[in-house]
């Protein structure tokens, strides 16, 4: 038994292999129960399939490891795993499909090859193969033929990577349960919909997994906790397409949100085990804009540990640019605008850009895949924890953050470098009322240190000013701004 030359039928979308052998087996079949029964070692067509009659895509190609004429038993030919789920699928290949192969006897001085252009392509066949062909009856495909085919091919399998790609979407829709309509209460996340129905509010308790050396809340915790919040929001309100945070309308229009300022305050951070309530709303910023608030506070004494504001605008998913808000997205959350601000205060005062002269440089950081969020770029809270390396562990021991401004610039990806570039206020550097200066007279110097009062002239600013940026061969490119203020522990 030989091996038959590869007849490509479609611009080389398949190559089939038959095996030339003179058997019973050759008769064309006349269901998709009788192709089904074939024996797998061989290829066998026929007419072209019609009607309902598919090429059922029961195809048997021969081991790779095994040698045509060793093949002699279904068992040692390999299925090609490539099935159809339905009748229509397979009709919707017959025409793509409709060389005919023939099990024959081959002789050796049959294989000689000749050119044969197929598609504009010279491929080499056999005259047995050639004559094969011609025998049938059947004529040249014509090129506008081809055409056809490889369209009815192509659309075929387009319409069926769409169907699992829907498929696949309403399986994790069914998965997050998404509702719909709006919800007043969610038992799951502990949510709430509270004053007039457009307030947001959710009952967190502090997890061991979220607090620092100090049994404290950490600032990442808190950030994250504005986050999953603001997302329990759009959610509990039936907006939320399958997108990270996007609604319906946002979605048909291609538009994420990105946030391009944020103003933290933190009065006392909350400790481990502690009941907290978290408040969440949003409001007009502007034209194309929207203003989200936060107020964390105990749940049991009332007392307010956080205060946040944030802006938003929207950005095309596929170009990066920032885009208008279009008017139905405008029609589905301006129902859900209040007035209310958690932050009276804000401080508009503009953060300086700084340069390679600041005192502190972390260089040469690396995003990593779970840095990403659902928009595949560095998610927020990634870019804090970055600013915050860059100061001396030797602070953060002893003070703890009482405010944080960020302005972003643009997005980073997962294939930048990043720097962090961090500059102390020399003009906010505390004055501690216990030093007496002393005059007339001087204290050795061991003395002083040995009495612990060295310490006391060891004092540090309470304001930084922060950049990261990205490290570009042309030019560095700014992500976003910061400038944090401090208070002892």
């Amino acid at each position: 038994m030989e091996k038959n030359p590869s007849l490509t039928t479609v611009k080389g979308q398949f190559e089939f292999f038959g095996e030339q052998k003179s058997s019973p087996c050759c008769n064309t079949p006349k269901s998709i129960e009788e192709a089904k029964s074939l024996p797998k070692t061989h290829l066998s067509f026929g007419y072209r399939a019609q009607g309902s009659v598919a090429l059922s895509a029961i195809i048997g190609f021969l081991n790779p490891a095994i040698k045509p004429s060793q093949c002699g038993s279904p068992s040692q030919c390999l299925p090609l795993g490539f099935f159809f789920g339905s009748i229509q699928m397979a009709t919707s290949l017959h025409r793509a499909l409709y060389f005919p192969v023939k099990c024959c006897s081959t002789k050796e001085s049959d294989n000689k090859k000749i050119s044969v252009k197929v598609n504009g392509t010279s491929t080499a066949v056999s005259h047995a193969a050639a004559a094969k062909v011609e025998a049938t009856g059947l004529k040249k495909p014509s090129p506008i033929d081809l055409a056809y085919h490889h369209v009815t091919f192509t659309a075929a399998v387009a319409a069926a990577a769409n169907s699992l790609v829907q498929q696949d979407v309403a399986a994790e829709r069914t998965r997050q349960n998404i509702p719909t309509e709006k919800q007043l209460a969610d038992p799951f996340r502990q949510g709430f919909i509270v004053e007039g129905g457009v307030r947001y509010r959710q009952t967190v308790v502090m997890r061991s997994y979220e607090v620092g050396p100090d049994k404290t809340a950490t600032l990442e915790t808190i950030l994250s906790l504005l986050q999953e919040t603001a997302l329990n929001h759009v959610w509990m309100s039936g907006l939320l397409g399958d997108g990270f945070g996007a609604t319906h309308g946002m979605m048909r229009n291609n538009l994420i949100w990105v946030v391009t300022r944020m103003h933290v305050l933190v009065d006392k951070y909350p400790i481990w085990g502690e009941v907290v309530e978290i408040d969440t709303w949003v409001g007009a910023s502007g034209k194309n804009g929207m203003r989200r608030d936060w107020l964390i506070r105990s749940r049991l004494t009332g007392q307010v540990f956080c205060r946040a504001t944030s802006t938003w605008v929207m950005m095309n998913r596929q170009t990066r640019r920032l885009s208008k808000m279009p008017e139905e997205v405008r029609d589905e959350i301006s129902p859900w605008f209040i007035e209310t601000r958690a932050v009276q205060e804000e401080d508009t005062e503009k953060i300086e850009k700084l340069d390679d002269n600041a005192k502190y440089i972390n260089s040469n950081l690396k995003p990593k895949w779970s840095d990403l969020d659902m928009n595949h770029h560095v998610n927020n809270v990634k870019y804090v924890r970055w600013m915050l390396e860059a100061i001396p562990d030797r602070f953060m021991e002893n003070h703890q953050l009482s405010s944080i401004i960020l302005e972003y610039r643009r997005e980073c990806g997962s294939s930048d470098t990043v720097q962090s570039l961090c500059e102390p206020d020399g003009d906010s550097i505390p004055l501690d009322k216990n030093i007496r200066f002393l005059t007339g007279f001087s204290i050795a110097p061991e003395i002083l240190d040995g009495s612990g009062l060295f310490g006391t002239f060891d004092k540090w600013p309470t304001r930084y000013t922060h950049l990261l940026q990205t490290k570009g061969e042309q030019k560095d490119e700014e992500i976003v701004r910061g400038k944090t203020t401090w208070k002892r522990k």
